[in-house]
């Protein structure tokens, strides 16, 4: 007998018309934030299926699709596919759904998401989780993304895609299994109407960061992650990351003696919430938002 939904379907209007999806967990005692996960740059709300699942009821969780992921509608313009927009379509997710402030479980873009938030509107923050992402992208892991984005795949079964995508990351996860990279890539890729599986977002997210100018400065992230300041902040590092080296993250640490540091052993770019570090990790986290410190 299949297992019941536990999660609702949601779609909330972007300032430009774009009618996004969520999923809704629900739960959570009155008073309570919710959380509020958001996604890598190529991923989608199944990305958060086992930490949903683990919170809810006690928490409200909500698992976004940020454009042209997932169930979420493609942008009509590339160039919107950038924090700031992304910045904006969370926004009016809080204004949809009447939230005043929310916990966010960042991976990656989406912790990205939740600094620039933090120098916005830093009030509808009550916790934050920044998952594998700090204010310095490290060289390595950037040529890697730039490397991959964009580029379409296709595979004839599940099984196939698995074993594709397992191929080019074992040394990221190199204790998963056959079923695990099933699970992986179910969360990552779609069957299309052809029965073919692909992965599940426009190809066109990756056109601004490979239309960047290659002697452009990075941004200097240091003051979003700053305004963090002043509420319960987890770091979690896959100790095999190439995205976030151990040496930004040791100085996120010591830039905010709020930020709570653990490194999740044998994974690399990024950890899926569900390792026993990342559950506890998050525990402490939330933990800390009911205690309101």
């Amino acid at each position: 007998m299949a297992s019941k939904q536990r999660y609702e379907d949601g779609w909330w209007l972007t300032t430009d018309g774009l009618k996004l999806h969520y999923r809704d967990y629900p739960g959570g005692a009155d008073g309570q934030p919710p959380i509020i996960c958001i996604p890598g740059l190529t991923r989608n709300a199944r990305d958060f299926e086992g930490v949903a699942e683990r919170l809810s009821p006690e928490w409200r969780v909500i698992c976004v699709d940020l454009r042209g992921r997932g169930e979420s509608p493609q942008s009509p313009d590339s160039a919107s596919y950038s924090p700031p927009t992304y910045v904006l379509d969370i926004g009016a997710l809080y204004v949809a759904l009447g939230i005043q402030r929310a916990v966010i479980l960042g991976t990656s873009l989406g912790g990205l998401i939740a600094m620039a938030m933090a120098l916005t509107t830093p009030e509808r923050l009550a916790g934050v989780l920044l998952n594998d992402i700090g204010p310095v992208i490290a060289s390595d892991g950037l040529a890697r993304i730039k490397g991959y984005v964009g580029k379409s795949a296709s595979w004839p079964t599940w099984l196939h895609a698995a074993r594709g995508i397992a191929e080019g990351e074992r040394d990221v996860f190199p204790r998963y299994a056959i079923e695990d990279w099933l699970e992986v890539a179910k969360r990552r890729c779609r069957l299309t109407s052809a029965g073919r599986v692909v992965l599940d977002y426009d190809m066109r997210i990756g056109e601004p960061i490979r239309e960047a100018p290659a002697d452009a400065p990075a941004p200097d992230l240091w003051p979003a992650f700053s305004a963090l300041r002043g509420r319960p902040i987890a770091l979690l590092r896959g100790a095999r990351s190439d995205l976030l080296t151990q040496a930004c993250a040791d100085e996120m640490a010591s830039r905010l003696t709020s930020l709570e540091l653990t490194v999740v052993p044998d994974v690399g770019h990024a950890p899926s919430l569900e390792e026993p570090e990342s559950a506890a990790a998050i525990d402490r986290l939330l933990g800390r938002v009911r205690a309101g410190r």
